[in-house]
């Protein structure tokens, strides 16, 4: 009885004599085999980490780009913002000055008293009146005014008028607020016309 067998593949030798292979070791050879391999999988790593760079570099553009868009979006709207609120400040000053002058009426009035005219108490009673109804309406849209005696001059915010010695009150102090600092939202509108101190005067001149 015969037996069957695999046959073993017969290939030509490079001298061109016949030869086999071993039977389960394929035709070439496996170093060539193993360093194509290499040689694609060293090719893959590169690519990938090609397009990771360009990823990384695409985002880091993206964000920058994120990052301009959100302060122009801020800067604008501020500029919008300060446009709004400071558009009127030609017409806040002039409206300022109609406050101080109704202020100044008041003080022209003879002080009160027991047997006073009663046309003079109803005049001072009826601008009293129309001043504190023009304050607020100022206030409500954001023109205050301060009242700065008692506290250290300050020239960004104080007109100096004039100088004064006192005792009481320390050199560079506000001593009296001819008209107050207005500001419109925070921003100086107006400044304060001041009288300011000079400190005690010199035993010379004290006892002249």
């Amino acid at each position: 009885m015969s037996h069957d067998t695999d046959p073993t593949p017969v290939v030509d030798s490079p001298n061109g004599e016949a030869g086999v292979f071993p039977p389960g070791q394929p035709s070439g050879t496996a170093t060539d085999q193993d360093a194509a391999q290499a040689s694609g999988s060293a090719g893959g790593e590169s690519r990938i980490q090609e397009l990771e760079s360009a990823l990384e570099e695409m985002r880091e553009k993206w964000m920058r780009a994120e990052a301009e868009m959100q302060n122009l979006r801020t800067r604008t709207k501020r500029e919008i913002e300060d446009a709004r609120q400071y558009a009127t400040q030609k017409f806040a000053r002039d409206v300022v000055e109609a406050a101080e002058n109704l202020k100044r009426a008041l003080a022209s009035l003879p002080h009160v008293t027991e047997g006073e005219d009663r046309l003079i108490a109803q005049m001072r009673e009826g601008i009293e009146s129309t001043e504190r109804s023009f304050i607020g309406i100022l206030e409500r849209h954001g023109i205050t005014a301060a009242d700065p005696a008692g506290t250290p001059f300050d020239a960004n915010h104080h007109q100096a008028m004039a100088e004064q010695h006192s005792d009481e009150h320390p050199h560079g102090t506000v001593i009296q607020a001819w008209t107050p600092a207005w500001t419109l939202h925070g921003r100086l509108l107006k400044p304060a016309m001041v009288v300011v101190s000079k400190g005690s005067p010199s035993p010379d001149k004290a006892g002249s």
